[in-house]
């Protein structure tokens, strides 16, 4: 159980850093929360500024990603311990969830964080690289058709747990395959009122510039 707890803690710490947030009010001078659509990823602060949306990106993926590595490296040191070893699948399957839960609804935000995409991203390459490459690729094969990375990434979660399964990438793991579907219900959850502009025809497609003749 202290394995447990000590990876949800850590992997939570790490997934709150708002770092949206953070380049925004340093580079710009803004709270991002107050423009676009308040959200603090990368795609809302990419509004503003291309480069550090796509900072925004990097940072928030590989903050995932090192949460997974701490749960692993916590997995490690508690296989040598002599008195009750946890399954290291599960460690790191805590450490996914609270890794994005942590973005999602970062403390010090009061609990107003983003949507989990990219973070979800470095959480899925540490664990699940080839179901995050074909999911990668339906995501861009969705917003190059119809232009709205909110379809891709709603469509492209939904996905991602029967990837997993179908590639048997999960390693035989039920907490595995349980994090993967609670990630991708906690992203669509996430995207609620994007579903809504879908619905209603009024979500804001992606800008493409066409090639003129």
């Amino acid at each position: 159980m202290p394995f447990y707890l000590a990876t949800a803690v850590i992997a939570y710490l790490l997934g709150s850093i708002p770092f949206g947030y953070i380049l925004v009010r340093i580079f710009r001078g803004q709270d991002v929360r107050e423009s676009g659509s308040g959200n603090i990823g990368a795609t809302n602060v990419a509004r503003s500024s291309p480069a550090l949306g796509a900072l925004t990106l990097l940072l928030d993926a590989t903050k995932g990603f090192l949460a997974v590595t701490a749960g692993s490296l916590i997995a490690v040191s508690a296989a040598h311990a002599p008195a009750q070893r946890p399954s290291p699948y599960t460690v790191v399957a805590v450490a996914a969830i609270f890794a994005v839960a942590g973005h999602m609804f970062p403390i010090w935000l009061k609990f107003r964080g983003g949507k989990g995409v990219a973070t979800s991203v470095g959480v899925f390459l540490a664990l699940v690289p080839k179901t995050l490459l074909l999911a990668l690729a339906l995501f861009v094969a969705l917003v190059a058709v119809f232009r709205y990375v909110s379809l891709g990434s709603i469509i492209a979660a939904a996905a991602f747990p029967l990837i997993a399964y179908a590639l048997h990438d999960y390693h035989s793991s039920p907490a595995m395959m349980a994090a993967m579907c609670a990630i991708a219900a906690l992203i669509i959850i996430k995207h609620h009122e994007n579903i809504r502009r879908l619905l209603a025809s009024t979500e804001s497609r992606l800008p493409f510039k066409r090639t003129q003749p």
